[in-house]
């Protein structure tokens, strides 16, 4: 029998079986069906990278991972694991320094979770000294999916390095926005970047400045091995310093967690985290109350120039900083703005909207906040982030020195704020707080009842606009009022699944 025949009769035994499928499961009103809408479902897998503490033989450094308890009513989830596992040591990238090369890399096992989270609604903890411990690479199935958050925050008590460095583990991802870092000779900021698979990924590093593009080759095709982490000192990168850049970092295969880690030889030192993704109005949350300094800093990554408002929302309503209403940002070059002591004893959060008459240019930004004076001050980063949406967490939390930043860029909001079982102990609280439109609240958050060991509080939207919510963790150290602060985006627990129906139209010619 010929190929051709056979291929005829072939199909039409495949089309006989899909008809007749269709036949049986049709329905009953001649074929009509009304197209079901799409629904939310939780997650059943989560990825996130820890970046290696590193640089400094002072550092120690706790890991927090947290699951919000499932709410009640909800469908159980199949049980599951959360574990953030070593990675290949971290290395310096040939570009950077050579400060680290001669020290010895310390041996993991890639095989025994560093943090092994057993149930949600509890947080799991765990702790390591020294420069030389790995970046981590975790993933959570299951129950323990949804909401999966993770926290690292390293105090370093001397040295240029010093300081509270906080950073939620970040999702891989294939592209980043970093403002605020800087080539300055009083900085020292390296990019770490964290591959999560089997196989190597490539990655490029642009860095901007006041003038635009800072020209490099060296930038260019950085490769980051499996499973594995990287750092690179960004002022090997160009021989310009600046102390504005902004650093575009994109994964030209495969995907990449990063992150930067700024070090500043006066104000010690902690991690600047991706902005959200360019967009003509940004929301940058939690500045803290006694800020000393606070320095803006934007970059428009598009062919057009934004002229930017800018706004400061406090807790009785919205104000213009008195000399810096408006902030013009090139196409392609990186602005800055020192504010000053803006917050002027009250905390607050930064609007940047589309100046009057101004069209809306996408941009990011981030914020560089420093508290105290002269030899005791202390750095932290604000970068701009996306609203709470529904559910955020913040995982390490400890008895004392959490703030919690709500603010309401728009119409007012309700949300609801739990704080988790202790890891060592402690019953669940919740609180409910209202945000007024155009109003920042900032507010000392529930402690779970016999706290034992850290918690984790989670942010609820309950009705209104979007708020956004920042956390400022204070640990006071020596007279230096050590802080860091993390923005709390919607930790995308949940995926919306389109319904699916049957479809015949398939088989038309």
């Amino acid at each position: 029998m010929k190929s051709t025949s056979l291929s005829l009769i072939a199909g039409a035994v495949a089309l006989a079986a899909v008809t007749g499928f269709a036949a049986v499961t049709a329905p009953d009103d001649g074929g009509t069906t009304t197209a079901k809408p799409a629904v939310r479902l939780p997650v059943e897998r989560s990825s996130l990278l820890c970046p290696a503490p590193g640089l400094s033989d002072l550092a120690e450094t706790q890991y927090t991972s947290f699951t919000p308890a499932a709410k009640s009513g909800a469908a159980a989830e199949p049980a599951g694991t959360a574990e953030l596992l070593s990675s290949t040591a971290a290395k310096d990238d040939e570009k950077d320094s050579g400060k680290s090369k001669n020290k010895k890399t310390k041996k993991a096992d890639p095989d025994k979770p560093v943090v092994l989270l057993k149930e949600s609604g509890k947080p799991a903890t765990a702790e390591v000294s020294g420069a030389e411990a790995p970046a981590l690479v975790g993933t959570a199935t299951g129950r323990l999916a949804p909401g999966w958050t993770a926290q690292q925050t390293t105090t370093v008590e001397a040295g240029d390095s010093r300081g509270l460095l906080g950073v939620s583990c970040t999702a891989p991802d294939t592209d980043f926005w970093f403002p605020a870092a800087s080539t300055a000779k009083s900085r020292e900021d390296y990019v770490h970047l964290t591959n999560p698979d089997d196989t190597a990924a490539l990655a490029d590093i642009e860095l901007y400045g006041p003038d635009g593009t800072l020209k490099s080759d060296v930038g260019e095709g950085i490769t980051v091995p499996a499973r594995s982490g990287v750092r690179v000192l960004i002022s090997t990168l160009t021989s310009k310093a600046a102390d504005d850049v902004t650093v575009h970092v994109t994964a030209r295969t495969g995907r990449v967690g990063a992150v930067v880690r700024s070090a500043d030889s006066k104000t010690g030192s902690d991690w600047l985290a991706a902005s959200t993704e360019p967009a003509g109005t940004l929301v940058l949350p939690g500045i803290p109350a006694d800020a000393t300094s606070v320095r803006l800093v934007a970059f428009a990554p598009g062919e057009d120039d934004a002229d930017l408002k800018i706004m400061l929302l406090g807790k009785t309503g919205a104000i213009s900083p008195a000399g810096h209403e408006e902030l013009h940002v090139k196409s392609q070059m990186t602005a800055g703005v020192d504010l000053k002591d803006l917050t002027r004893g009250e905390a607050g959060s930064l609007v940047l909207s589309p100046a009057e008459d101004g069209k809306a240019t996408p941009v990011v930004a981030a914020l560089r906040v420093v508290r105290g004076k002269g030899d005791n001050q202390e750095v932290g980063y604000i970068p701009a982030t996306g609203p709470v949406g529904a559910q955020a967490t913040a995982a390490d939390n400890r008895a004392k020195g959490s703030v919690l930043s709500l603010t309401a860029p728009g119409a007012a909001g309700t949300v609801k704020v739990t704080a988790s079982a202790g890891s060592k102990g402690g019953t669940p609280v919740s609180k409910t707080y209202e945000v007024a439109a155009g109003t920042t609240v900032a507010v000392t958050p529930p402690v779970p009842a016999g706290l034992k060991g850290t918690y984790a509080l989670t942010v609820e939207t309950q009705s209104g606009g979007p708020v956004h919510a920042a956390r400022t963790l204070t640990v006071p150290m020596d007279g230096i009022p050590m802080f860091t602060v993390q923005t709390l985006p919607d930790d995308r627990g949940t995926v919306e699944v389109p319904a699916a129906q049957q479809d015949l139209s398939v088989l038309d010619d």
